[in-house]
């Protein structure tokens, strides 16, 4: 008869090893710090000893020889310069985050009801695929100043040229033997005045054919007609030579567009607007009067905005930035949607909430972990803000558009280089960025917890 030996159950197995304990996953602690200590060497290295050097270093002058004291630390709140990196920053970490935060949360919601989500998704991500370097130098193109190269100029003035007349012949001018003289205020008056039945010839010079109307036909004289101030307005150069001056030739074309005014007295009694061959009718009331081209017809055309002045350059490179990081807030909260209980929206539906009370008292609410991540990610993130406004902004704006990591390698490796100042704000943005990482580790510590 075989006997069968169990265990007690509530005996415990005899500790192996001379009754020595080893830590949970069995590895004995001095392998453990082993295998972590080429690791702990690397962040001494990299991230101990640069950060304990910096404040040291903050706390000299510029040549390192004699101590400074907090002279550095004052010259930051009292230079206008890094004090304008300092207000700057203020403004991205308040609006930059948020936006984008914000555009991340709306793609995602409407994502989730449009038929190819799935590719909307990847196009709004793409950006993130581009360095920060080549996404730089792409809106320094967007907002160039010129229509004919800067996207964004091209649909501003499209669309102002849609609802607004457009430019008419910036630098037409007459010359000496022309029957127009200057009138003031950028205008061109005729010399003599005008009678009824005699043609009246307006001719000028100074535009280029490449900018003339592309509808404009060739200039014809005007036929006398009673009663009426007729005339011609042309623009007096043949290409290619051989033209008299105020003489149609066959090849000059007609000012198309432009305005003419009869003014008696110092005030205008009648108005007209050259037809496509430049000619136009005034009616009899002009008889007698002088003839005037305006200047609003030799007004520069309109050529956009100054993306990159000094008024919009941070809100242009703010633009910028949100192009690329909405499809990172996008891509995370559409995670957290997709883990979302459905039952809580399905009843709240049922219950009568509509789409907008369904969206801000539960689908918010719910997400409200998430959208605290992506926020506290881009706060650290714009914080350390460089490579977008060091390549957007022109060397003219550029100090409009400082930020404390740009200021911080311009003090550092410009051409007055201080190391003292530079060290001084590197330390700041340290203190910057650790309250928003000290939140950041809590928060995880409490959803652990849960």
């Amino acid at each position: 008869m075989t006997a069968v030996v169990t265990e007690g159950v509530g005996e415990k197995p005899a500790p192996s090893g001379g009754g020595k304990r080893k830590s949970v996953t069995g590895t004995r602690k001095t392998i453990a710090v082993g295998f972590l200590l080429p690791a702990l060497v690397l962040l001494g290295a990299l991230v101990v000893y640069p950060i304990g050097f910096s404040v040291y270093r903050s706390f000299f002058d510029k040549s390192g020889s004699s101590f400074a004291g907090f002279d550095n630390y004052v010259e930051i709140f009292t230079d206008d310069t890094i004090l304008t990196a300092v207000k700057n920053n203020v403004i991205w970490v308040i609006v930059a985050p948020v936006v984008a935060t914000a555009l991340g949360l709306i793609f995602a919601v409407l994502t989730e009801r449009v038929r190819w989500g799935t590719a909307f998704k990847l196009v709004i991500f793409m950006p993130m695929a581009i360095s920060m370097l080549a996404s730089g130098i792409i809106f320094r193109l967007v907002y160039e100043q010129d229509p004919a190269r800067g996207v964004a100029n091209a649909v501003w003035v499209g669309v102002h040229d849609t609802f607004a007349e457009s430019a008419g012949y910036p630098k037409a001018h007459p010359l000496p033997v022309h029957p127009l003289k200057a009138g003031g205020g950028g205008s061109f008056v005729t010399k003599q005045p005008v009678e009824a039945g005699s043609p009246v010839q307006l001719p000028l010079v100074g535009v280029a054919p490449g900018k003339m109307p592309s509808d404009a036909k060739p200039a014809e004289a005007a036929k006398p007609a009673d009663g009426k101030i007729t005339g011609t307005a042309w623009l007096d150069f043949t290409p290619g030579g051989g033209g008299k001056p105020n003489i149609i030739d066959n090849k000059e074309l007609g000012l198309k567009g432009i305005k003419v005014e009869a003014v008696k007295n110092g005030k205008v009694v009648a108005t007209a607007t050259a037809a496509d061959n430049g000619t136009f009718s005034l009616p009899d009331s002009a008889a007698g009067a002088q003839l005037r081209l305006p200047a609003s017809n030799f007004r520069e055309p309109y050529n956009g905005v100054d993306w990159l002045g000094p008024n919009l350059v941070t809100p242009a490179i703010i633009g910028s930035y949100l192009w690329m990081w909405a499809g990172f807030a996008m891509v995370l909260i559409a995670a957290g949607l997709a883990g979302m209980p459905r039952e809580l929206l399905e009843a709240a539906r049922v219950d009568g909430a509509n789409e907008w009370q369904v969206f801000r008292r539960i689908t918010v609410p719910l997400l409200a972990p998430v959208l605290a991540v992506v926020m506290v990610t881009l706060m650290i993130n714009v914080l350390k803000i460089f490579d977008l406004v060091f390549i957007i902004a022109p060397g003219s704006s550029q100090d409009d558009a400082n930020v404390l990591a740009l200021q911080l390698y311009r003090s550092s490796f410009g051409t007055d280089a201080d190391l003292g100042v530079g060290s001084a704000i590197a330390v700041l943005l340290l203190l910057l960025v650790i309250p928003v990482m000290l939140f950041n580790v809590r928060r995880m510590r409490r959803e652990t917890r849960r």
